[in-house]
């Protein structure tokens, strides 16, 4: 199940990704961070071109940003961003 937020607090200008690339995004951002269900999505996103949060199993939040090939380009888990290739 893919929604695209909607809280009072969101930004006018904050798109949900449209059609099949909402489905493509979310299935490499669930996988990326090892399972969970998608919460939200947005394209045009600060970080990247398109930004998926994921709610884990357990209910941590992870943002996971990529770009416009759906390439996982960063990730922000709990407010402690990560950018690939970073050892941690």
């Amino acid at each position: 199940m893919a929604l695209a937020g909607g809280g009072a607090d969101d930004d006018a200008s904050e798109r949900p990704i449209p059609g099949s690339a909402n489905d493509r995004a979310g299935a490499v951002a669930v996988k990326h961070v090892g399972g969970g269900r998608v919460t939200g999505t947005e394209v045009g996103d600060e970080e990247g071109y398109y930004e998926v949060e994921v709610t884990r199993p357990g209910g941590g939040e992870v943002d996971v940003h990529l770009d416009r090939d759906f390439k996982v380009t960063s990730t922000e888990d709990d407010g402690n961003e990560r950018s690939e290739g970073d050892e941690r």
